[in-house]
């Protein structure tokens, strides 16, 4: 039998492929089983001071996701012998990884993308894991799609369930069990009952917070480095432009040290004193940068995010540029503000050539890592399609 621990990107995809190859397999689930739509209830709390995006649920991060499929870190991991383009190629397949059709690009993105380009900056699709048939355009991507227009881990790990796989939901594993530099099972806590399961395979797809932090009961001293994608949202008012309304960051600028998005977000909205003006007047673009793994976990589990000279830079260069889209894009200027400093995408704690192998195995004999600890630096992007792109090749590894 597999153990996988966790039910996001990673484990997901892992389960459903050992089970078409009718290998034995259990997932542990931390989180409860929801409808997509009930995922805003399921983000879990920030440690002090940040404001760090995660969730617990079957299907983890996917399900507030807003449906990104690009490529990342190929060239980063083509320096460790990982070829990903084949891997790559079969998962945007597998997820039908498009931009979507005009049908489904709103105004307000339009708006965004014209005048990007006007100003001389390359704006393009997204591509996205958005079906145009079930969307609606309701702008509710990051809190859980009600119609499950958007792929998301749950429609992986079901498929996986109907294969003959095991998931144990609202179930954490709070231990690894391991004897003479092998792996040898888990330990669960399931209805505040701890339980002991066996096996020589188990695979870490806790994410870069819950992986580390089960990697330290073998001995394995990982968390002690994280980055977190940093990101604000900027914008201002643009009367009855509904855009928060339109599928988000359906677009993207791709620039040197940032990429921008147009991303809606309320606290826009509440910053404001106009009591007139209410989310239809808002347009705004998210600015993520990439940032130096400075972070780590604390011993207790404590996440702390250092931010260096560069980090700040970045972030600034991005909001500027952001600023001079929305100005051209017809939005008051005397309005334009920033919502506070956020993280999203951790990952970097338990790093490729430090933590893990080329086959993403542990010192631990049996014991895998696949999520987006691994990963050897921040993209600045969405991981998910490169997380994917990983879990592919890594159940291929298995299944030999």
């Amino acid at each position: 039998m597999v153990i996988i621990i966790g039910s996001g990107a990673g484990g997901g995809l892992l389960a459903m492929e050992l089970a078409k190859s009718n290998i034995p397999v259990t997932i542990f689930e931390k989180g409860p089983y929801i409808e997509s739509k009930d995922a805003l209830g399921c983000y879990e709390q920030s440690s002090e001071g940040l404001d760090l995006l995660k969730t617990s649920c079957v299907g983890g991060t996917t399900v507030v996701s807003c449906g990104n499929g690009v490529r990342v870190l190929q060239e980063e991991f083509s320096e460790f012998g990982i070829d990903l383009s084949s891997y790559y190629d079969y998962v945007e397949d597998l997820l039908y990884v498009h931009p979507l059709d005009d049908s489904h690009i709103g105004p307000g993105t339009q708006l965004i993308i014209d005048s990007a380009n006007e100003l001389g900056l390359n704006a393009t699709k997204m591509p996205k894991f958005i079906y145009e048939g079930k969307c609606i355009q309701c702008g509710n991507c990051a809190i859980g799609c009600p119609v499950d227009a958007k792929w998301t881990s749950k429609v992986f790990v079901d498929e996986a369930v109907n294969l003959g796989a095991k998931l144990i939901c609202d179930a954490e594993v709070i231990e690894l069990i391991s004897e003479n530099d092998k792996i040898k099972g888990v330990k669960v806590l399931i209805d505040d009952k701890e339980e002991i399961f066996e096996s020589e395979i188990v695979v870490l797809s806790a994410g870069a917070i819950g992986s580390p932090l089960l990697l330290r009961t073998v001995g394995i001293d990982a968390g002690h480095k994280l980055f977190m994608d940093p990101f604000v949202t900027v914008g201002g008012v643009l009367k009855d432009i509904n855009f928060y309304k339109e599928v988000q960051m359906n677009a993207l600028i791709e620039c040197n040290n940032f990429i921008l998005s147009p991303h809606f977000s309320s606290f826009l909205t509440n910053s404001l004193e106009d009591n007139s003006i209410s989310n239809k007047d808002i347009l705004s673009i998210m600015v993520k940068t990439p940032d130096e793994a400075k972070g780590y976990i604390s011993e207790d589990g404590e996440v702390v995010k250092i931010n260096t000279i560069n980090d700040i830079r970045y972030l600034s260069e991005g909001a500027v540029t952001a600023g001079t889209i929305l100005e051209k894009a017809g939005v008051d200027s005397t309005t334009i503000s920033s919502t506070i400093y956020r993280g999203a995408h951790p990952g970097g704690s338990a790093a490729l050539g430090e933590f893990v192998d080329a086959h993403l195995e542990t010192i631990i004999s049996g014991l895998f890592v696949v999520d987006a600890s691994v990963l050897p630096i921040s993209p600045g992007a969405p991981p998910i399609l490169c997380i994917l792109a990983l879990s592919k090749r890594l159940s291929d590894y298995l299944k030999e």
